[in-house]
Order: structure tokens, then sequence, then C-alpha cells
């Protein structure tokens, strides 16, 4: 069964440091869902580091890599005065995160355990 909550944006910032708490250890995608160039993979099952909101910039910021020597490298994805955080969680796979962009662009971020 999927449980889907729309945040407030008063939430945003302690729901997604509480995602970034539950998920730690696990892997994670990111994906751009545009309708004018199809679904884009910025990441695909990399590393998680960290996924958080910035009230003072309003910019929510996903965070992978940087934790091994395979991924020595950070990648940041970062979506600019967003409208819209949706957080999905399931059994399986897991949690998933859904950022709207002002221009109705959305990032998916999934959740996945580490292999």
């Amino acid at each position: 069964m999927t449980r889907t909550s729309i945040l407030e944006r008063s939430q945003w910032q302690a729901a997604l440091d509480g995602v970034t708490a539950d998920h730690d250890g696990k892997l994670v995608s990111v994906e751009l869902l545009d309708a004018s160039v199809g679904h884009q993979y910025e990441a695909e099952r990399m590393p998680f580091a960290d996924l958080s909101y910035d009230p003072k910039d309003d910019v929510v910021i996903v965070a992978v890599g940087g934790k091994s020597p395979r991924y020595p490298v950070v990648l940041r994805h970062m979506v600019a005065h967003p409208k819209e955080i949706d957080i999905a969680t399931e059994e399986i796979p897991e949690t998933a995160v859904r950022v709207v962009a002002p221009d109705d662009t959305a990032t998916l971020i999934t959740f996945f355990p580490a292999e």
C-alpha cells in the first residue's frame, strides 16, 4: 500500500531532513520528468548523501556520491523555488520524493536498498 503526503511549505525542511536520516547508506536515483524532452536520469542507483531544503535560498538539494573511492565526487541536483514536494512511501521499492519546479518540471528521487 502506498501512502503519499503532499507537504506544506513549513514542513519541507524537517521532512527532508528526516528522509536523509532514514535513508543513510541507501542507493538513490534522481530522474528529471519533463514532458518536452522526456524523462532523463541524472543519477541511477548511486550512494545517497543528502536531501535538504534551504528556506533562505528557497532551494531543494539532493546530493549523491562522495562517500567512497568508487564515487569520490558529490553530484548535486538543485530545484530552485519549488512549488510542491510530495513524499510517497511503500514497502518495496522504498521511499520516493517528488519535487515540482515552477515550470512544472518534476524531479523524482527514488531510494533503493544498498546492494
